[in-house]
């Protein structure tokens, strides 16, 4: 059964299980995306960086929380519309080998003037294995109504 914007609850709060990132994926996503800035591509010239290796692309850590989203079995029940926006900021790096879970909290929802879907508003913090936070934001989606 689809969950509809009627039973979304504000401030309920979900995990996602967690993630590792590999060098796979960085290479991945800059193959798909074009994305080869060094310090994500290349080791030598990322030693003399600021954080002394390389690094995930930070809109790599922000697509996976979409992926990542739906391994919480509430969200992979919730009836989408669409994605409005995203309000997000990379907080701290990313470094191969880190295990990354989503914090996602249902912050606030209203009606549209189409009676047909609900706007919901997300909170997202994705943290490491160490429980910093790497990345957080604001997601607004279009929810199905029941009605």
């Amino acid at each position: 059964m689809d969950t509809c914007y009627e039973d979304v609850n504000i401030g309920v709060e979900h995990v996602s299980p967690g993630r590792t990132i590999t060098e796979a994926d960085i290479v991945a996503f800059s193959a798909f995306t074009g994305d080869w800035f060094p310090l994500h591509s290349d080791e030598e010239y990322s030693k003399r960086g600021p954080f002394k290796t390389r690094i995930a692309q930070g809109l790599l850590g922000l697509a996976l929380t979409e992926g990542m989203k739906f391994r919480i079995p509430e969200f992979m029940r919730m009836a989408y519309v669409a994605s409005l926006y995203w309000n997000y900021r990379f907080t701290a790096p990313i470094h191969i080998g880190d295990t990354l879970r989503l914090k996602v909290r249902i912050d606030s929802k209203r009606t549209t003037k189409n009676p047909e879907r609900g706007l919901v508003v997300e909170y997202i913090g994705m943290l490491n294995q160490r429980d910093e936070l790497v990345g957080e934001g604001e997601h607004g989606l279009l929810i199905r109504c029941r009605s």
